[in-house]
């Protein structure tokens, strides 16, 4: 019986339900992405009821002039995921006959922009959902986002007297402004900053676990982290407190094992073991009112549900149970009060509520239809040896002949840098190498076992799809870390993909690319595609999906060539339209002017000095005046362009 997850499959064969099983994508989606019997996906933001057909949006975002790359925000998929999250743990404090409550905070580090944390926080109203700060300027927003009297604002970071005044102002608002104490100096001038204006601080404490994270950002935790004090140095701020009579402002205990955090069995130990330095602090006299068990909880990019980099083996549900049943089990054995429950959870609420959409514009291919060499009887001996080889390839044992090839193909490279062969020569033994090749990856396909050196053939025979979008800008974490994104196809998925292709963007840079995908069992080194189509000679559309783009992508893009930030669209529910949905809001990306100001360019500075260019070949006769006013002009104009590229 055929497998429905392998592309190889007869066209005949192919379904819906195989697109969903080469993406994979009702596994990493979460409920949140789907696709609809047209073959395009769709988005359904309550993980039921009104689906979102990614299409409908693009359309209508060309039709308000957009162009690609595109960024879709689901703001319904932003509200869901905080209510999820604090849904799962009420349903765990009512499970464990958990005596406190829970209090989560967003990071705003993991995406600052203010469209995304006002959602969040009025998601997060009902639960009394606060907010974390690392740095004076999320401080400065967050004091002014978090209006709500007793609103929750964790301040974690180093922090200089003007942070920590301003914290204080918080506190003098109403608001539970806590300072997290990352380094003993810092308690010192907390205290000593809060006696100059007398306000008692809030204080936190976070504690140097010897448990720590697994993954890609494990030494964020452990005994050699960057943040935190050890054991002797907790004691000595316990001391400190004491001596100024602050005991009571000692209001939280902190700990953090990392990002995405894939494997439970981390999570569970690190609880055990903060919990019970705060039963020990509880008897020590200090009420601490919260423990803060940090960031981590992961979100499952490639739906293996694994303990792998880029999944999680755990659900939400079983996340929340083991925070909440291992911290109720030792203060139980413990006898002390059970502390409300403070997480960081920044991922896991906003990567799945943004795609982005980027635009395929044309490919690469090693074998291109257009190169029909003719062959006669006066060839080079290497292009005779390869067409004896590709002309009896059906009798060949075809590892033996792609070995034989090779060796050809690596010959002539020689001759040719020697200077003893021509070009033309070169370019038919090329081309013959990589007919031999495709011919030899073709025999294998079905085949139980695939020797090694032919699966790494079949990828470097793949296309190279190119994308008009920055790597840099868009998809950082990918090439800085190796972090894994699932891409696909948003249209076309009634049609079996007959292509394997990685990714290429427009920036100047070899890195620009994507040649990592994911996969339920390994790591992917090409995606699944589809054949360009084009109609009267020009390409027909074909975008691509980037998922899960929510958490960290958005801010942390650089301006390599000066791509900068992409339009983007906001997509709210709505049961009075007719869809069932409307586009809000629409962001317009950054112009060819404002990537340059980022860098120093000023506008009238590059006009004058263009001018005085075009005066100049005026003058000298190379341009006729009306010439030059038009060039001049079409500059100017320029400077308001977006971008990226403009894809017929």
């Amino acid at each position: 019986m055929s497998d429905p997850s392998d592309p190889g499959l007869p066209a005949e064969s192919w379904s819906i339900a195989s697109a969903r099983a080469v993406y994979n994508i009702q596994r990493w989606g979460a409920g949140y992405f789907d696709i609809n019997d047209e073959g395009h996906v769709v988005a359904k933001p309550l993980q039921n009821g009104v689906e979102v057909d990614l299409v409908d949006v693009i359309e209508e975002a060309k039709g308000r002039g957009l162009k690609f790359p595109l960024l879709i925000r689901f703001q319904d998929i932003l509200r869901h995921r905080v209510q999820a999250l604090n849904e799962a743990f009420r349903a765990s404090i009512a499970e464990f006959n958990y005596q406190g409550a829970y209090r989560g905070v967003f990071p705003i580090k993991v995406n600052q922009l203010r469209e995304v944390v006002e959602e969040i926080l009025e998601a997060g109203r009902p639960y009394q959902f606060g907010i974390e700060v690392g740095s004076k300027p999320e401080l400065y927003a967050g004091m002014a986002l978090q209006d709500q009297p007793d609103s929750l604002i964790i301040c974690n970071g180093y922090k200089d007297s003007a942070f920590i005044k301003l914290a204080l102002q918080g506190i003098r608002l109403g608001k539970r402004v806590i300072m997290v104490v990352e380094k003993l100096e810092e308690l010192r001038q907390i205290i000593a900053v809060s006696r100059q204006m007398g306000v008692e601080p809030m204080i936190g404490i976070r504690a140097r676990l010897l448990s720590k994270g697994a993954g890609k950002w494990a030494e964020s935790g452990g005994e050699n982290a960057k943040f935190g004090l050890s054991t002797s140095e907790l004691l000595a701020a316990a001391d400190l407190l004491k001596q100024e009579n602050l005991t009571g402002a000692f209001k939280l205990l902190h700990f953090h094992i990392g990002s995405q955090v894939p494997d439970i069995l981390t999570v569970k130990k690190a609880v055990q073991e903060a919990a019970r330095f705060y039963a020990k602090l509880q008897k020590l006299g200090f009420p601490i009112e919260f423990v803060d068990v940090g960031g981590g909880l992961g979100v499952d990019y490639d739906g293996s549900r694994s303990a792998f980099d880029s999944s999680t083996n755990y659900s939400l549900q079983e996340y929340t149970n083991d925070i909440v049943y291992y911290l109720g089990d030792v203060c139980r054995a413990e006898g002390v009060p059970h502390p409300d429950i403070v997480s960081e959870s920044g991922r896991a609420i906003v990567a799945h509520h943004s795609v982005l959409i980027v635009e395929v514009f044309g490919a690469i291919d090693k074998t291109p239809p257009s190169l029909n060499f003719t062959y006669g009887d006066q060839e080079h001996q290497i292009v005779r040896e390869l067409l004896d080889i590709r002309n009896n390839l059906p009798r060949w044992n075809k590892l033996e002949a792609y070995h034989d090839a090779l060796e050809r193909k690596e010959d002539a490279h020689q001759m040719f840098t020697l200077g003893v062969l021509e070009l033309a020569d070169k370019a038919k033994i090329e081309s013959l190498y990589w007919e031999i090749c495709e011919q030899v990856v073709a025999s294998f396909k079905g085949q139980a076992y695939i020797p090694e050196e032919i699966r790494q053939l079949e990828d470097s025979l793949g296309y190279q799809y190119l994308c008009n979008f920055s790597v840099f800008q868009s998809l950082l974490d990918h090439w800085a870390l190796g972090q894994l994104f699932p891409i696909m196809p948003v249209s076309r998925l009634t049609e079996k993909p007959t292509c394997e292709g990685t990714l290429v963007d427009i920036t100047c840079d070899s890195d620009g690319q994507i040649n990592k995908f994911v996969d339920l069992r390994d790591v992917r080194d090409t995606l699944p595609l589809h054949e360009l189509r084009h109609n009267g000679g020009v390409q027909e559309p074909y975008p691509l999906g980037f998922f899960l783009m929510g958490a960290y992508q958005d801010i942390m893009g650089d301006l390599h060539n000066l791509f900068g930030r992409v339009n983007e669209v906001h997509v709210f529910l709505e049961p009075d339209e007719p869809a069932g949905y409307y586009v809000e809001e629409v962001i317009e990306g950054n112009t060819i002017l404002e990537s340059l100001r980022a860098v120093q360019y000023e506008e009238g500075e590059l006009k004058r000095q263009m001018k005085a260019q075009v005066d100049a070949a005026i003058k000298s006769d190379r341009l006729k005046p009306n010439e030059g006013m038009r060039l001049l002009d079409e500059y100017e104009r320029g400077l308001k362009d977006y971008t990226y590229l403009t894809i017929p």
